[in-house]
């Protein structure tokens, strides 16, 4: 019988040693994962074993007498060995315990840009979406100069600390810190702060009549209810504007920016000078004061209030002297009994004041805020005349400025559901550049006045029209 013809698909002498190589590897993986399996069995025992006489200590502790406590410093006198004995047997054991690590953060590849929306002076704004969940944020990108070899700026991260220990319904919201896929550039920094549709700078330049004297209340109660939150945190804002409070389609202005923002302790630590935009800058602040607390904020609340009933800022000064002397127009030339050691401050010396007190005019060196709004109510006039004190020390703090009589007459304040709302700027175009000045850049120097002349700053004001336009005479 002729032998069976062998097929041209049988396995050869490699594809057996093949088969034979690939069933050894695959016992291997077999024997690793059980191996794995068995520690991590062995692992969880040993835990469940460790928790069970934990409980059953502290049980016993519980009902008899404390157990003797374990020693986790070192022992000096154990610790020395004797000659011929092996010192890493006899070592201390030291209990060790398991620290947090630290996240990366997240990419700012998750958001979609949608448009630009501003530059200021820390940093630019643009408005983004969530890929994940589609929502609407403001993604502020800090300004850092690559070249500076000193990293990220204290004003970065002082402004990452205060939003992030802030939780209030008037100051605004940062919901995490995001970089670029690019970790090796440190310009790529990004804050994703909630959205707010509106700034009121540009509302008060685009709405065609001003906000009703209830509107202003609210507007007025919110940014003194943030300001009190913040200066009850022992935060000072440093550079509050209409451009840096925003409002929403509901009614609610939140105070944003804080770029200029520090803590400060009691007594105020020494601080320089050259904060707030110069239109809200303090008169202490002109004067060259390095020591100052939350009164540096009142005076630009003061200033917003004044900007909230004539639509345009109230004190326009060109430069440091200028602002100065509309300062002392509106509010009176600074005497000993207004403003007590005022000369003591170093841009104050060499100033050169006309003599209000010898004046032939009455009233000629004094303020002239009633004069300014004639038909603002008495309170009113009242709490925005002491907002813009020239003396700190007379004006009043946030809460004292909630208490204020002007907020319980009537109109009382609109409800925020009241509110009017305006199509939104920032949601549908960029942001036209206004002819405003900036907050004062990192590492610039502060102006010395010098000897500046302002003994002519009233001429003229015996012109002027006093009082509310009108008399009423019974008969």
């Amino acid at each position: 019988m002729a032998s069976k013809a062998k097929s041209r698909w049988a396995d050869d002498e490699a594809d057996a040693a093949l088969e034979a190589q690939l069933k050894r590897e695959k016992e291997e993986k077999k024997r690793l994962k059980a191996e794995k399996a068995r520690k991590l069995e062995a692992e969880r025992q040993a835990r469940e074993a460790a928790a069970t006489a934990a409980a059953q200590q502290e049980a016993d502790s519980t009902n008899g007498p404390p157990a003797k406590r374990r020693r986790i410093s070192p022992n000096r006198e154990t610790s020395q060995t004797a000659e011929g004995r092996d010192a890493s047997n006899d070592a201390p054991k030291l209990l060790r315990f398991e620290g947090g690590a630290f996240g990366r953060c997240r990419s700012v590849e998750n958001y979609d840009k949608l448009n630009d929306i501003e530059e200021g002076a820390y940093g630019w704004v643009s408005r983004a979406k969530e890929i994940a969940t589609g929502k609407v944020v403001a993604l502020k990108r800090l300004k850092i100069d690559p070249k500076d070899r000193s990293g990220l700026p204290v004003t970065g991260l002082r402004e990452i600390q205060i939003l992030k220990d802030c939780d209030h319904r008037n100051v605004v919201k940062l919901q995490e810190v995001v970089v670029g896929e690019d970790t090796s550039r440190i310009e790529n920094i990004f804050l994703v702060l909630e959205f707010v549709e509106h700034d009121l700078k540009s509302i008060l330049e685009d709405m065609p009549e001003p906000f009703l004297a209830s509107e202003v209340k609210t507007l007025l109660q919110q940014l003194a209810s943030g300001v009190a939150y913040l200066h009850d945190n022992w935060i000072l804002h440093r550079d509050l504007k209409t451009s840096n409070l925003l409002l929403n389609n509901r009614g609610q202005l939140k105070i944003a920016d804080f770029g200029m923002a520090r803590y400060v302790g009691d007594p105020p630590p020494q601080l320089t000078q050259l904060v707030v935009t110069l239109w809200y800058r303090a008169p202490e602040l002109l004067l060259g004061a390095t020591r100052y607390g939350p009164a540096i904020d009142m005076w630009s609340v003061g200033c917003i209030f004044g900007e909230l009933l004539t639509r345009e800022p109230l004190l326009q000064g060109r430069n440091e002297a200028d602002e100065l002397a509309k300062i002392f127009e509106l509010c009176g030339v600074p005497t000993e009994d207004t403003w007590p050691g005022f000369r003591r401050l170093p841009n104050a010396r060499a100033l050169r004041l006309p003599p209000s007190a010898s004046s032939k005019t009455p009233g000629a060196g004094g303020s002239a805020v009633r004069a300014r709004f004639p038909l603002l109510t008495a309170a009113g006039a009242a709490l925005l005349g002491s907002l813009l004190s020239l003396d700190p020390d007379r004006r009043p703090g946030a809460r004292e400025m909630l208490a204020h009589e002007y907020f319980r007459q009537d109109p009382k304040p609109k409800q925020e559901a009241m509110f009017p709302t305006f199509p939104s700027k920032a949601g549908q175009e960029r942001r036209r550049r206004r002819e405003t000045p900036n907050a004062p850049a990192r590492g610039q120097r502060a102006a010395d006045l010098g000897a500046v002349d302002f003994s002519g700053i009233f001429s003229g004001r015996e012109k002027e029209e006093r009082g509310g336009g009108f008399s009423l005479r019974m008969v």
